[in-house]
């Protein structure tokens, strides 16, 4: 895995969303002891997917890359990365 830029607390709403620098594959980190939901959106904000990122969890997101992501709470951080 190589990183694509610096680690940074996902947006709050859909107008804070992030599509990480217009990357396909994103790491998350739920750096906080609660689940937080995530969401993935379009460029028009609607809504793609969603998932819950479990307290403590890391998973990696393939998105399109003018998809973005924002969370249910900042203790979410992410970044852009290239997966093998």
């Amino acid at each position: 895995m190589r990183l694509l830029g610096s680690e940074a607390a996902c947006g709050t709403t859909s107008g804070a969303a992030s599509n990480f620098g217009g990357v396909d594959d994103v790491r998350l980190v739920n750096t906080g002891s609660t689940n937080r939901l995530v969401t993935v959106t379009d460029s028009a904000g609607n809504t793609v997917a969603t998932m819950t990122l479990i307290a403590g969890e890391v998973t990696f997101i393939r998105k399109k890359r003018e998809e973005k992501i924002f969370a249910a709470h900042a203790e979410v951080k992410g970044v852009g990365v290239v997966t093998p």
